[in-house]
């Protein structure tokens, strides 16, 4: 693997916030976060290209980088970082069509065969999951299990993002199956402290990868 991926990947998702976008990843640069990204499934073409547009500029001087959900033409208009596409979105082929080789494109996969797929193709990372059960989702996958991020890890050398129920709780079990990077909504949004808790998940996956050395 020669992509050195963030342990901690910060989803913002606009449905979610009690708070603006920007304020929110700001909050989360400010405590070492070193990649977001931005989901709002709502929001029309200009307005999403517009908020990924300020996230980007202000993102970007923090050593932060921005991901767009779903929208590979948004985030090279908007010159984000990278893309990321699930399932029913455009193929990986597509998006890196867009985006070129300067932006990651990273996909997301629930079965093996799509697992297999993913591997063979030029995104720069794959997420796996479900893995716990999500509430941030309407029509949630079925729950694959840490399992399945240890499958993940036999069949590629690219990034693996678990994604799903992470908690920090959980968080551990993640990285310990072969995730170099949990995805996170819900446990950053609604804590106390978002700051402090991307803190905590930066210090656990230090511990860990410490613990491998």
């Amino acid at each position: 693997m020669s992509l050195v991926f963030p342990p901690l990947y910060a989803i913002i998702d606009a449905a979610s916030l009690r708070t603006s976008e920007l304020a929110f990843a700001e909050m989360l640069a400010e405590s070492g976060v070193k990649l977001i990204q931005y989901r709002n499934k709502q929001a029309s073409s200009r307005l999403l290209f517009e908020v990924s547009s300020h996230l980007v500029s202000r993102m970007r001087p923090a050593g932060c980088r921005l991901v767009v959900n779903d929208r590979a033409d948004v985030a090279a208009a908007a010159d984000a970082d990278g893309v990321h596409v699930g399932q029913e979105d455009l193929s990986v082929g597509l998006a890196r069509e867009i985006c070129g080789f300067q932006r990651w494109v990273g996909v997301s996969t629930h079965t093996r065969s799509q697992l297999e797929q993913a591997a063979r193709t030029t995104a720069d990372y794959v997420a796996v999951g479900p893995v716990f059960q999500t509430t941030t989702k309407e029509n949630p996958e079925r729950v694959v299990g840490l399992d399945f991020i240890r499958q993940a890890r036999r069949l590629t050398d690219k990034p693996i993002v678990a994604i799903g129920g992470i908690t920090l709780e959980r968080a551990e079990e993640a990285y310990r199956a072969g995730a170099n990077s949990v995805a996170v909504i819900s446990d950053l949004v609604n804590a106390a402290d978002p700051g402090a808790r991307a803190r905590a998940y930066l210090d656990l996956a230090a511990r860990v990868e410490s613990l491998r050395s």
